[in-house]
């Protein structure tokens, strides 16, 4: 029943608020009314029937004292004028009927009863027996005994109930209707706003209102539900706002979301993630992460999910693949971490970045770090590892390997005449030749420029030298076709084997390399072992010593500079005339003679930046020494072959020419003729560039070449120097002699002035003075002095210096 009350409208329990006390009051008050009338009349009526009975049996008290039944009956007869008394009784002092009323004899139920016994006055609904002893002077004679019917009074009485209880109920229902307005003041607003609230509820529309229909306090209950929705609106459109950021930030974000179970089934997932997987959010949710990770790393995924679980605390990482909807397979780097959401403390959110990208990129760097990107083999680096590898082998088992170095011969020819990108191809061709002639397990770099590095495991000094000859008879074989032409190559190999006594793989590969240059030393195109007795492995390791001590003067300048003076022939020079020479100092202040570090230079690419040095340090001293320039007529200074192939040595010139102020006329660059005829055209082409500037240009050793007059008219060179072989016997050898006289005459022909080298005495001397040849230089004119020792040298008219 209560609950039932609990969900009527406010107005009806507004109206069973006044309704219901309303009613109980009425049946309460009709009780009570019908309650206090009944008992009321009772008592009233028994009062009054009570006193009539004792009137009655007063007067019958002589009746009873003579024994005269008439006189009590006409006594009793006085009650015709009760209607409500239908019988009247009077008893002796024994009990018995000693007369009687009967208002009608026809009615069985109002006779006397013939004993009174236990009688007493009561009620019996609407019966009333009433009692009443007959006294006289104290003594009881008798009794008196009444019954009426108090029906008629009882139906008047209850009329009259009813008739007040129906007034009391007309006032109660007048006043209801009475009520009702003023209930319904209360309940409409309410019920108007709940109606708004409804309408909000239902609508999610917070721009609605709700009517204010008074200014009491529902009204105010309207403002402030009024105000309170404008709040909530304006939060509403905050959250609505602040949601659409998030979905947009949630879907377009570059990363994969998703939202898993601790079993890795999807909840949510965001539209980026659905896209990289090639899914609608609808499919991909309620189903399993694992299905989307590439078999081959599923216990990846496995592993990061157990461990998000075991440290929820944590964010983890892993690198895994995904495999996309369309069979697509992309790299992801996965970070995961357990979050509370929905109530639920075990999900967890799964970030995923494609990196692809970036995946491949290392992996091509890490590539690119390990190979040669020319030919696709293994490069230096892998090839150190390599031996490393094999020297580990080699001690833990006793077992052999060999290291081979390859340096290819006449590979330079197929770049000059034909470009870089010819070489290029000749090396992928021949990168590709080599692979081929090698056995299964065995490995091959490139080492850098022409140079190849193999590595045979488990071979035999024996097998290394068999399969290198297979493989240089391979590359002998092999005919490289440029645009027409075809060019063959050889190769130069060098063998040291791997023992388990080797030391390190840098030895290895110092070994290895002596071996091979050995091999070229010898006529190239061919295979040498390395032995650590073998002579010419010594010079070339004696060589490869230089090549730090080169590095280390060249950083801390440990050359110094030093001079040899040419002297005229047929006139006396006024002014100093010299050719610049280089010295090594070493730690004990020794001087050692070029001879000992210039082909370690020449072998080992180093020339160029000792020519660089040379010209520097030459220049800076011409500079900072007072008044040496007046004195000056030329300073020779010598160029490495490898210097002429060097492009950018002409701008370098050049700019030291500036840095020092140093007349160009003043300097004679002095290269051989073997170096100027294996770089005709660099030579040409740099001799011109720097005549050009007022530079002169000699060419040393002239003669030591097969080839040389054929050359020197197309060498644009102002000096010859006649090598000293032919000028130190010239006087015993006739051939030396016509040699000498040639070259001069030629020379001359062609407006050139010649130098004669190693003119160690006075006959000498007086000797080329008689062919004619211009200038001469040798121990007899001066010996090399340091730059600040030098002086004008007039030959033989003192005692050479």
């Amino acid at each position: 029943m209560i609950n039932k009350i609990r969900d009527l409208s406010i107005h009806s329990k507004l109206l069973l608020t006044v309704l219901f006390p309303s009613l109980i009051s009425l049946l309460f008050a009709g009780v009570v009314l019908i309650v206090l009338e009944t008992a009321e009349f009772k008592k009233v009526v028994e009062n009054d029937l009570t006193t009539l009975a004792t009137v009655i049996g007063n007067r019958s008290a002589a009746a009873l004292a003579f024994s005269d039944p008439e006189l009590a009956k006409e006594n009793l007869a006085a009650l015709h004028i009760q209607p409500a008394v239908e019988t009247a009784c009077i008893y002796n002092k024994q009990g018995q009927i000693f007369a009687q009323f009967l208002k009608s004899a026809l009615n069985a139920n109002w006779v006397c009863p013939p004993s009174i016994e236990g009688e007493s006055s009561h009620f019996d609904n609407s019966l009333l027996w009433v009692r009443v002893p007959i006294i006289t002077k104290g003594d009881v004679e008798g009794s008196i005994l009444v019954y009426a019917n108090f029906a008629e009074a009882y139906s008047r009485k209850i009329k009259f109930t009813l008739v007040v209880f129906s007034v009391l109920a007309i006032g109660s229902v007048l006043a209801f209707f009475l009520t009702a307005p003023f209930i319904k003041l209360i309940a409409l607003p309410v019920k108007k706003l709940v109606t708004t609230v409804i309408a909000i509820s239902n609508s999610k529309d917070y721009s609605l209102r709700a009517e204010k229909l008074y200014n009491d306090e529902l009204g105010v209950l309207v403002d402030a539900f009024n105000d309170l929705i404008i709040r909530v609106e304006n939060q509403n459109q905050a959250i609505t706002r602040a949601k659409d950021r998030y979905l947009a930030l949630y879907d377009d974000n570059p990363t994969m979301i998703f939202n898993l179970t601790e079993n890795g089934m999807i909840m949510s997932v965001n539209l980026t993630g659905a896209n990289h997987l090639g899914l609608s959010v609808n499919a991909l949710e309620e189903s399993s992460v694992l299905d989307f990770v590439h078999p081959a790393d599923i216990s990846l995924m496995r592993e990061l999910i157990s461990q998000c679980l075991t440290m929820p605390l944590s964010v983890h990482k892993q690198e895994l693949r995904q495999v996309c909807d369309n069979g697509r397979i992309i790299w992801v780097r996965a970070t995961a971490r357990m979050v509370a959401f929905d109530g639920q403390q075990n999900n967890l959110l799964l970030v995923c970045e494609d990196v692809t990208e970036t995946h491949n990129l290392s992996l091509q760097i890490a590539y690119q770090a390990s190979h040669d990107s020319l030919t696709g083999l293994a490069n230096r680096i892998e090839f150190d590892k390599a031996i490393k590898q094999a020297i580990t082998l080699a001690s833990s088992n006793n077992s052999e390997h060999a290291l081979c170095y390859l340096d290819l011969d006449q590979f330079k020819i197929v770049n000059d005449t034909s470009g870089h990108l010819a070489g290029d191809e000749l090396l992928r061709q021949l990168g590709d030749l080599l692979k081929k002639q090698l056995r299964r397990n065995d490995f091959i770099a490139r080492l850098g420029g022409d140079e190849f590095g193999i590595l045979m495991y488990y071979c035999s000094l024996e097998e290394a030298i068999n399969t290198s000859e297979k493989i240089r008879n391979a590359v002998t074989d092999f005919h490289f076709a440029w645009e027409g032409r075809r060019f063959s190559v050889g190769v130069s190999i060098g063998i040291a084997l791997i023992k388990d006594t080797s030391a390190n793989a840098v030895n290895l590969l110092k070994e290895a390399d002596a071996a091979c240059y050995a091999a070229k030393d010898k006529g190239r195109n061919r295979v040498h072992v390395f032995r650590p007795d073998d002579e010419e492995l010594a010079l070339r390791h004696g060589e490869m010593q230089w090549v730090q001590k080169i590095h280390q003067a060249l950083e801390q300048d440990l050359f110094c500079l030093y001079g040899q003076p040419i002297a005229g022939i047929n006139k006396p020079d006024t002014k100093l005339h010299f050719e610049t020479l280089v010295r090594y100092k070493d730690a004990k202040g020794s001087i050692i003679p070029p001879g000992a570090f210039l082909p370690a230079a020449e072998r080992y690419n180093l020339a160029p930046a000792m020519d660089r040095w040379v010209i520097k340090n030459l220049f800076a001293w011409i500079a900072n020494t007072p008044n040496f320039l007046d004195q000056l007529e030329l300073c020779a200074v010598n160029l490495s072959g490898l210097s002429l192939s060097d492009e950018s040595l002409f701008n370098f010139i050049i700019e030291q020419f500036k840095t020092w102020d140093i007349p160009t006329h003043k300097i004679c660059f002095e290269i051989t003729e073997t170096a100027a005829i294996s770089n005709l055209t660099s030579a040409t082409r740099f001799i011109h560039q720097l005549r050009d500037k007022g530079c002169s240009f000699s060419l040393d050793d002239f003669g030591s070449g097969l080839s040389s007059f054929a050359y020197l008219k197309n060498l644009p060179v102002d000096f010859l120097k006649i090598d000293g072989l032919f000028v130190k016997d010239i006087l015993d050898d006739k051939i030396d002699f016509a040699m000498v006289k040639a070259i001069n005459e030629v020379g001359q022909m062609m407006g050139k002035k010649t130098i004669a080298e190693f003119v160690e005495n006075e006959h000498i001397f007086n000797l080329l003075k008689e062919l004619g040849v211009d200038y001469a230089q040798g121990y007899g004119i001066g010996k090399p002095v340091p730059l600040h020792d030098l002086k004008l040298i007039i030959p033989f008219t003192r005692d050479p210096q």
